[in-house]
C-alpha cells in the first residue's frame, strides 16, 4: 500500500520506546511513512487498518513474546520485512526459519530503515 503522498509505509515493530523512536525519525527521513507499535497484537491491528510496504521487526518483545504472529501474517500478505533484534543467539533457530535478513542490534538507524526500503524497491521492480 504505498501512500504517493508520503512515500512508502514502512510498520516498525519494537519494544523499547528510544529504538522505537530513532528508527521512526530515520524512516521519515528518507521520506517514508512510519507506523509504529509496542506489541505484536498492535502490530497486527495497524496491518488489518492499512497493509504497509515494508517492515522493521524485533524479534523479542519481552515477558516471552516474539513478532511471530505479525511476521507470519505479512507472509502472507505478501509484504516484506527484515528481523532487528539483539536476541539472535537464543532464538537463532527460529529466527533463520523466518528467511528475512537479519540486522543485529545494536546498529544504525538510518541503516536499519534503508534496507526496509530496499525491500520496497525491490518488491517494486519485481
Amino acid at each position: 500500500m504505498a501512500n504517493q503522498s508520503s512515500g512508502p509505509v514502512i510498520l516498525l515493530l519494537e519494544d523499547e520506546p528510544m529504538i522505537l523512536m530513532e528508527l521512526s525519525f530515520a524512516v521519515e527521513d528518507l521520506g517514508a511513512t512510519p507506523v509504529t507499535a509496542t506489541s505484536a497484537e498492535k502490530a497486527l491491528e495497524a496491518i488489518e487498518v492499512a497493509i504497509p510496504d515494508a517492515a522493521v521487526l524485533d524479534f523479542n518483545l519481552g515477558r516471552g513474546k516474539t513478532c511471530q504472529a505479525v511476521s507470519a501474517r505479512l507472509e502472507t500478505l505478501g509484504v516484506p520485512f527484515v528481523l532487528h533484534s539483539g536476541d539472535l543467539m537464543r532464538q537463532g533457530e527460529v529466527i533463520s526459519k523466518m528467511q528475512a535478513e537479519v540486522i543485529p542490534k545494536p546498529s544504525d538507524s538510518r541503516y536499519v530503515a534503508q534496507r526496509a526500503l530496499a525491500l520496497v524497491r525491490q518488491d517494486a521492480a519485481e
